[in-house]
């Protein structure tokens, strides 16, 4: 029988103490990894919030963000951590940052251009300026900061790209807010045949209404060439639930502009008149929202 694996093996094989977030070096993010699989929930909840605070702070990625993405990815794995779906939160916030779907579809090699040839000694040199609190003051430091920012956003970024694998996985998982989270994240990076058919396998029913509105969202911002997903998508209009027949003809909307099928315009514009909304994990911006960009799209909005 196979043992169980530990989540966070080599985790203090990481060099910590060298690497820094935005309190100084990253010799406390080991046990605040750790305290998210506790069984105190007041203590998960402080490490949660430690490390948003470190690691992501107001939107900026440090260089040790990226050393947290494989560990915060095996914590998900495992089923038996606690609060997966705010371990997912947290995670979204590391590799992503603060954008939003209207930076979708999300271009990384032009959004992370101004990184290119940043070195590990210039990221250090601004990370020791940081830290004494008088970037300002040194002329080299000061001009590189935004660009080392831009190298930690886009490692972060490329180090969640690695397990796009996992996400597919946790599609399937019976918490619909961490299925919803995943089916968001694969709308960020480049869909490969598993993560397509993932996204279009989701069902339709009552029960996984939350990860099916997700999935029709993300299933929007593909490549339009698709008939799979128009298929799946028009299928959608149909189905029992609310949320999933209106993000079905958001997307479809996205997709088909002026070609959008009859039904599709019948949902999108009852849903505008009527008092219809809801939020779908992963999502910052609420049905009602994708409804009005959706009609924009058209024309109508």
């Amino acid at each position: 029988m196979d043992q169980p694996t530990d989540p966070l093996a080599g985790l203090d094989d990481v060099p910590w103490e060298s690497l820094h977030h935005a309190y100084g070096p990253a010799v406390d993010v080991p046990d605040q990894l750790r305290a998210l699989r506790s069984v105190d929930v007041s203590v998960r909840r402080r490490a949660l919030s430690e490390l948003f605070g470190n690691v992501y702070h107001q939107g900026t990625r440090w260089g040790a963000s990226c050393h947290v993405v494989p560990f915060l990815v095996a914590l998900v794995d495992d089923p038996d951590t606690p609060d997966r779906a705010a371990v997912v939160d947290l995670f979204r916030s590391v590799v992503l940052g603060d954008r939003r779907d209207d930076k979708l579809p999300f271009d990384p090699r032009r959004t992370f251009a101004a990184a290119e040839g940043i070195t590990d000694e210039q990221a250090a040199l601004v990370e020791r300026h940081l830290e004494a609190e008088d970037l300002f003051e040194h002329e080299e430091a000061a001009e590189l900061a935004d660009k080392v920012a831009v190298r930690w956003d886009a490692d972060a970024f490329h180090a969640g790209a690695r397990h796009i694998n996992r996400y597919v996985g946790w599609l399937t998982d019976p918490d619909p807010q961490l299925a919803g989270y995943a089916a968001e994240l694969l709308a960020w990076f480049a869909s490969d045949e598993a993560a397509l058919a993932g996204l279009i396998a989701v069902p339709g029913d009552d029960v996984r209404a939350a990860t099916r509105a997700s999935a029709n969202l993300t299933l929007g911002h593909c490549p339009v060439g698709s008939e799979r997903i128009d298929a799946r998508l028009s299928e959608l209009l149909s189905a029992n639930t609310a949320v999933v027949r209106v993000t079905a003809a958001v997307a479809l909307a996205y997709r088909r502009g002026d070609q959008l099928p009859d039904l599709a315009l019948d949902v999108l514009t009852d849903a505008r008149s009527s008092d219809f909304d809801a939020d779908v994990p992963g999502w910052d911006r609420s049905v009602r929202g994708f409804v009005a960009l959706g009609l924009h799209r058209l024309g109508l909005g």
